[in-house]
């Protein structure tokens, strides 16, 4: 016969040592965020939508587009020599026809690090080198993993599944986003890593602040009452009083550092996303200290979080990137790798000698950067990125009729790296209100949304002098879309307002994401390269920078 255990019940200490608890918790705002199968399943199902879009006729263009002509080959060669290699002019047909292995035997010149080109050629180890889909399919996979990031991020950032899934689904049906995954370019893969990092650090956030509030707890009850409190320590004893608390061990912030690390290796501009966040994570901690009424909070957090923070992040970081150049240094090939020997500034110790020669490969690199200013017809200045006003022509092509299935008079088949109107334009105001909400209301949730931009876009106005372009928009995107989707949160309202004003709110937010979707359905064919009638390919050039 089986017997039922009661409950055993709760002591009068027990309660006050979890009312405690629940007091520092909610002054450090750490709020449960418990396993929801429901939440995840629909994560997953916007990531499948995400992923049946991107791969939806992924090869169906077998030519290179745009500047899959460098990173595509660049790949490819790194895959086969560890190192970029040269190619003939003019010779991407040949490739494109299958013949991949036409490269010539010598390093090439080239000035963004390989990671992301290691990415690339990843897919084409995959599939192959000589068919579109092994050219593009690791950038789609991991622009689709972005969108179920993003979505389980905005989850965490403001505490809300219908957040996250709202700037999930506005990810996976945006222009941008979606051009930039089905062709293999860096700047999607600088993205995938720097939110990834941002990620990492959202975990790192939380639970530093569950630890310092279980910490605080313990301090608390200590000077109450000097006995041991078993119920909130388990088998430790607490601390006593006035001891400084320390973070320990923090695996997701070296995580933060070896992603961003990443990201530095697919492009240099990552380093600026590694500068903000790493202020962010720092200011998160002195702000959670003074939260917690730590005894010289900004000292202490200089010394526990701010000095180990810079070495777990920039030193993972640069670990990280130089490790990134393997490949270059273990080969003979790599464009400047004998540089140190060949100029007279060898050392004679081969692993300096090797350092000497990639810092000059750098300030070369660099020199190139800064001084790119030819004139380019889809080049456009960075205050007119978020509204879409010169967005970047990857690929265009004019048939008369019966050519490539054209069925009247002449078609358009056109790749234009444009966003969804709504999406950028709303968004954009998002982010007017979110500098507000975080300047006004001191909202940490909007400054956290807000610093993707203040790293990918943001730096972009110091260099108006420079050829650059709209795509590079993509990097930014993510936080764009973090701000559009928590205003949209909060004109749905909080969980406890009002139902009639909820269903308001909520009908409100349907009825805009419902048209969000129609208006990417209706520019589904200028971001893949349909064929269409020209007439109707004019009807989706809205501005005429767009042409």
């Amino acid at each position: 016969m089986h017997t039922q255990e009661r409950a055993r019940p709760r002591s009068v200490a027990e309660v006050e040592t979890d009312a405690v608890l629940d007091s520092y918790r909610s002054r450090l705002k750490v709020m449960d965020l418990p396993f929801s199968r429901l939440a995840w399943a629909s994560a997953l199902a916007v990531f499948a939508l995400a992923l049946v879009l991107r791969l939806w006729g992924l090869g169906g263009i077998a030519e290179l587009i745009f500047d899959e002509t460098y990173y595509v080959k660049d790949g490819y060669t790194l895959t086969q020599e560890g190192v970029e290699m040269s190619w003939p002019d003019e010779h991407d047909p040949v490739f494109e026809g299958g013949e991949v292995d036409t490269y010539e035997d010598r390093g090439a010149y080239v000035v963004h690090p390989s990671v992301g080109k290691w990415v690339i050629g990843a897919g084409m180890l995959l599939l192959g080198a000589d068919n579109p889909w092994g050219w593009r399919i690791s950038v789609a996979v991991l622009g689709s993993l972005s969108v179920l990031m993003l979505a389980r991020i905005g989850r965490r950032l403001f505490r809300s599944t219908t957040v996250g899934l709202i700037a999930g689904l506005l990810l996976a049906i945006d222009g941008m986003h979606l051009v930039h995954s089905r062709t293999s370019l860096l700047d999607l893969l600088l993205m995938f890593f720097a939110l990834a990092g941002f990620g990492a650090l959202l975990i790192d956030r939380d639970r530093f602040r569950e630890r310092l509030a279980l910490h605080a707890a313990r301090l608390h009850l200590a000077a109450v009452d000097p006995a041991p409190t078993e119920h909130v320590t388990g088998s430790r004893p607490l601390p006593h009083p006035g001891a400084v608390f320390h973070a320990g061990w923090r695996p997701w912030r070296l995580a933060a550092g070896a992603l961003l690390g990443l990201a530095c290796s697919v492009k240099w501009s990552g380093i600026y996303f590694l500068a903000v966040f790493g202020i962010m994570t720092v200011l998160w901690d002195w702000w959670a200290r003074r939260a917690a009424a730590q005894r010289r909070w900004a000292w202490v957090g200089l010394v526990r979080d701010a000095i180990p923070a810079f070495f777990a992040m920039v030193g993972t970081a640069l670990v990280v990137y130089v490790a990134s150049w393997a490949g270059w240094f273990a080969s003979d090939k790599g464009y400047y790798r004998t540089w140190a020997q060949d100029e007279g500034h060898a050392t004679g110790f081969g692993p300096l000698d090797a350092l000497l020669s990639l810092w000059h490969y750098h300030r070369q690199a660099y020199d190139f950067h800064i001084g790119l200013d030819s004139e380019h017809p889809y080049m456009a200045q960075p205050w007119g990125w978020p509204l879409m006003l010169r967005p970047t022509n990857f690929y265009y092509r004019a048939y008369e009729y019966g050519e490539h299935g054209c069925e009247v008079a002449r078609c358009s088949a056109h790749i234009l790296s444009v966003g969804n109107p709504l999406i950028w334009w709303l968004g954009s105001l998002a982010v007017l209100v979110s500098v507000t909400l975080a300047v006004r209301f001191h909202d940490g949730r909007a400054w956290a949304a807000l610093s993707g931009i203040a790293g990918g876009y943001l730096p972009w106005l110091m260099y108006t002098d420079r050829t650059i372009f709209t795509f590079y928009a993509v990097v930014f995107e993510p936080w764009l879309v973090l701000c559009l989707a928590y205003v949209l949160g909060l004109v749905i309202g909080p969980r406890d307002a009002d139902p009639d004003r909820r269903l308001a709110g909520g009908l409100f937010v349907g009825s805009l994401l419902t048209l969000t979707v129609l208006v990417s359905a209706f520019f589904w064919p200028v971001w893949t390269g349909d064929v269409i009638d020209t007439e109707q390919w004019r009807w989706r050039i809205w501005l005429p920078g767009w042409s």
